[in-house]
């Protein structure tokens, strides 16, 4: 089937004071985010957003918000998200957006709701700031799966609220957002009872739901706010976020797009049309970095591993959604190792601060939402290179690396030879979602090759080391690097997109599933098919009779 969708060009930077569909309201130790969203403000003019159903544009504003909460307010140890239409929490996501999208922007959108929902439950588990979905009406689909990635869901009991996961029989799709895993990964609803809940489209209301472990507590009507508010309490109790942090705003990025680049303070990202590559370059520090939270915090938007982690995180969001054809992403560093190393030792010195945790699983998130974009990646190491901390980072995320032997002999004064250092933060400071280093995922099964990796770390590696040490892939010369790298790129913007997203995910998670690996893994793969299946996207099928009062037509051939 071909698609003429023309999806609109999409801006990931909001603010508080531009939401359309969320309302923030801080009241001390505790926050609300009401969901009341906007029918008529929807990315595309061609459906309405009723019944609190949402589109990327609303989750736009949810993953703004949960970032604003953890950096910005300190102080709140406890958010509560919850509806603000009488008797609707949410409906899940928009059906009439979902029928006329593109399948890039369906799968694209799918993704990123499952990255903010990942987000919460980062949120909950290692901010200490802990999610409770106040579920004050109906929950369907995206709407439960919401509730789901919050630590505590609590349930009016008010005859007619229900929570349901009515994909499969309403839409001939899946949750897109995890729920069919978090109900049994997470919340160890029995199988037998989550087919059930799964395939009834009405939904669990009240004590059911309770007995069989989709909520956690429920309340008729009268109750329901004091019910909320004993949880909150217990739950801040229980959370060491500081009472006097002072917060670290969230200011728009400096940021310039052009046809073919996006150039930040400490990014860039220039795009070749004709290779289908998008080259990464992030530049080291070049002032002095903090050395403490305090600094940290004061340094604020001026500090580098806090800025460059979001504008690493903006660029990889817009390549995403707005260059969809360019499938390589190409990663270069320029400026010095020492600044990078640097500039990171106070994660390692002030652990235990608000706002280096903050940063600190800001960068776990960020390479991790490297990891899951469905693009070749690769790591080009040369002379001048700044692969060191973090950075050194994306050679191990990178399904190829290539790193000069020696340095470029033409120029008059050649440059000193390329080196990388790994730190101790490629010891688990950054985890994957698999919950592994980047390091014991590249050496999965071969103790004694990471033990020696693990013996490199801190020192500076040449091009004959690392390649030793199996930290890159390949090491040409001078003399052969430029064709090597180019026939490489072309090879890869040769082959099928479909074949390498397959091929690349299967490889970038070795070792033990977890829940997150079977969200983006299993379930992103079974329904990035099924969105292109007859069954549900057809003429007659399920997303497209959705709301006309025909049922749909289905091939009963399973395959």
């Amino acid at each position: 089937m071909t698609e003429t969708v023309t999806e609109p060009h999409v801006d990931f930077a909001t603010h508080p004071d531009r939401y359309r569909h969320w309302r923030l309201d801080v009241d001390g130790s505790v926050a609300t985010l009401t969901m009341a969203i906007e029918p008529s403000a929807g990315l595309r003019d061609d459906y309405e957003l009723k019944m609190n159903s949402y589109d990327l544009g609303v989750d736009i504003e949810l993953n703004d918000a949960v970032q604003r909460l953890r950096f910005e307010y300190p102080g709140v140890k406890v958010v509560v998200v919850t509806g603000g239409i009488d008797k609707m929490f949410c409906a899940g996501a928009n059906i009439t957006m979902l029928a006329g999208s593109s399948h890039a922007h369906k799968v694209n959108f799918c993704k990123f709701t499952n990255e903010t929902r990942n987000s919460i439950e980062d949120s909950s588990s290692n901010s200490q700031q802990v999610w409770i979905a106040a579920v004050n009406g109906t929950a369907a689909g995206g709407g439960y799966e919401l509730a789901l990635a919050c630590d505590e869901i609590l349930l009016v009991d008010d005859r007619s609220s229900a929570v349901s996961l009515p994909e499969v029989p309403l839409l001939a799709v899946l949750p897109g957002t995890g729920g069919l895993t978090r109900v049994v990964d997470k919340r160890f609803v029995r199988r037998d009872l989550a087919d059930a809940f799964s395939t009834r489209s009405e939904g669990v209301r009240g004590q059911t739901a309770l007995d069989w472990g989709l909520v956690d507590a429920i309340a008729p009507s009268s109750e329901f706010q004091a019910l909320i508010a004993a949880r909150a309490e217990a739950r801040a109790a229980g959370s060491d976020r500081p009472d006097d942090g002072i917060g670290v705003a969230l200011i728009e990025l400096d940021r310039t797009i052009e046809v073919d680049s996006v150039a930040y303070s400490n990014v860039t990202v220039a795009i070749d049309r004709s290779l289908g590559t998008a080259t990464f370059t992030i530049s080291a520090p070049t002032a002095a970095q903090p050395t403490s939270g305090d600094e940290l915090v004061e340094a604020a938007a001026g500090g580098w591993l806090f800025q460059t982690a979001r504008e690493l995180d903006d660029a990889i969001l817009h390549l995403r959604f707005n260059e969809p054809e360019v499938g390589t992403w190409v990663f270069k560093t320029t400026g010095s190792g020492d600044a990078v190393a640097g500039a990171e030792e106070v994660l390692a010195s002030d652990p235990d601060h608000w706002f280096v945790r903050e940063v600190r699983l800001l960068w776990a998130r960020v390479l991790k939402r490297v990891d899951v974009s469905a693009r070749s990646l690769v790591a080009l190491i040369e002379p001048g290179s700044a692969f060191a901390g973090p950075l050194a980072e994306l050679i191990l995320a990178a399904d190829r690396s290539y790193m000069l032997e020696g340095t470029w002999e033409d120029h008059d004064e050649p440059p000193a030879p390329a080196t990388i250092r790994f730190t101790g933060s490629s010891l688990g400071l950054f985890p994957m979602s698999n919950g592994l280093s980047r390091l014991q995922t590249r050496f999965w099964g071969r103790d004694v090759a990471l033990q020696a990796a693990i013996d490199m770390v801190g020192k500076d590696l040449l091009a004959a080391d690392a390649l030793a040490a199996e930290m890159v892939t390949f090491t040409p010369d001078d003399l052969d690097w430029h064709d090597e790298v180019r026939l490489m790129l072309e090879e890869r913007n040769s082959f099928s997109p479909d074949a390498l997203t397959g091929m690349e995910a299967n490889y970038r998670f070795v070792g033990p599933e977890t829940m997150e690996t079977k969200i983006f893994a299993r379930l992103t793969a079974w329904q990035n098919w099924i969105f292109q299946r007859p069954n549900a996207v057809g003429s007659e099928g399920a997303l497209q009779r959705f709301g006309t009062g025909s049922r749909p037509t289905y091939d009963p051939k399973r395959v």
